[in-house]
């Protein structure tokens, strides 16, 4: 089990960009939390094997359909396990 924070930068706000990652997170059995930045950006935690956090980077890549996405940055580290499931935060 791993740790990464992402941050998301582009039109990522206003385009159901957070409840769009939160389903693709469940969908790929992930924990953590995903919120929006005051500077517009997103920032998300998510924790889990290594090659599932792998495709939700990719899928962060990408957005939903209305996202423009033009970075993402990613940190990893060891797991914490202090989320009990994957969630939308302010």
């Amino acid at each position: 089990m791993t740790r990464a924070e992402l941050v998301i930068s582009g039109r990522v706000q206003g385009v159901f960009y957070r409840a769009s990652a939160q389903q693709e997170a469940l969908r790929l059995g992930l924990h953590g939390e995903i919120r929006n930045l005051p500077g517009g950006e997103v920032e998300a935690v998510v924790e889990g094997e290594k090659p599932r956090i792998e495709e939700f980077v990719d899928w962060c890549r990408r957005g939903p359909p209305a996202a423009e996405v033009d970075d993402v940055r990613v940190r990893w580290s060891e797991s914490r396990g202090e989320f009990p499931t994957f969630r939308v935060t302010r």
